[in-house]
């Protein structure tokens, strides 16, 4: 017989994590880091999450504009524990189809793609680049 949850305990924590993508950025492999992107989730930071009543609305992706220049990144982490604590402190869990949805909706914005960027082992893309991977 199978059991069933009880009241009041604890749902099983989600991993904000993704071993395929950290151990392709290890390798600096760009062929397993579009295969981690396309069959597995990202962590992206976000300004604030969605609502608890709405689990569709994933909440609002934080994206760093250069002051300077104006061009504007996506930061993507294969875990929140690789989060600069400088970034806000909120992370989402997304969907390889959010991410092509994402990159497909911004790229006349966003210039360039931080996978890992305070490490341990970054890698830089350009969102032309993810999108091809993405819909490969």
């Amino acid at each position: 017989m199978a059991q069933r949850r009880r009241p009041g305990r604890p749902a099983e924590p989600i991993e904000f994590r993704s071993q395929a993508l950290a151990e392709a950025l290890e390798r600096q492999d760009m062929a397993a880091v579009a295969l981690a992107l396309r069959n597995g989730n990202t962590v992206v930071p976000l300004v604030r999450s969605g609502p608890r009543d709405k689990p569709l609305d994933g909440g609002e992706v934080w994206t760093y504009r250069d002051p300077n220049s104006g061009e504007v990144a996506l930061l993507l982490f294969s875990d929140a524990a690789n989060k600069p604590s400088n970034l806000p402190p909120t992370v989402g869990l997304q969907s390889p189809a959010w991410l092509r949805s994402f990159l497909k909706r911004h790229e006349s914005t966003i210039t360039t793609v931080f996978l890992d960027i305070a490490g341990p082992h970054p890698m830089q893309a350009a969102p032309a680049e993810l999108l091809r991977a993405l819909e490969a």
